[in-house]
């Protein structure tokens, strides 16, 4: 199930996005690892933010601002069950969401997009806290 998520449910998201990126980041610096989960809140206060549920649960989440899909996160456990899958098609088809940044070396997350229809269009050398992690800018067609 997708629904709001609320600032009770934010120590969720940081377990959430935790576990995520210590799974698919291995590029991640420690000390940027603790930057950008210090960050978090604050990101969460900038999209809109949609969590998937399970038995009572919330194992994914996605932050929206406007057409781009700014975060998108499924907890470890539950990845390859089609989570990221769901949240991406409803934030397309019910949201309009047409573009998305992903960390060039989140070689998985990319992957992903591409089959969900995204193609790359540009690419940024930093990331946007201008840290040196390529971003590649992608956009649905």
């Amino acid at each position: 199930m997708i629904r709001k998520i609320e600032v009770v449910d934010y120590p969720d998201l940081i377990a959430i996005w935790e576990s995520a990126v210590k799974s698919t980041h291995d590029f991640l610096k420690e000390e940027d690892f603790s930057y950008y989960k210090e960050q978090m809140p604050v990101y969460f206060e900038h999209v809109v933010l949609l969590g998937y549920e399970e038995n009572g649960a919330l194992v994914g989440f996605m932050g929206i601002s406007g057409d781009n899909l700014e975060m998108l996160f499924v907890h470890n456990d539950f990845r390859g069950k089609g989570i990221g899958k769901t949240l991406i098609s409803y934030a397309i088809g019910s949201l309009n969401v047409t573009k998305v940044d992903v960390n060039e070396q989140n070689t998985q997350a990319v992957d992903f997009y591409k089959y969900m229809g995204f193609n790359v269009v540009k690419k940024s050398a930093l990331d946007g806290q201008g840290k040196s992690y390529p971003i590649l800018h992608m956009s649905y067609n």
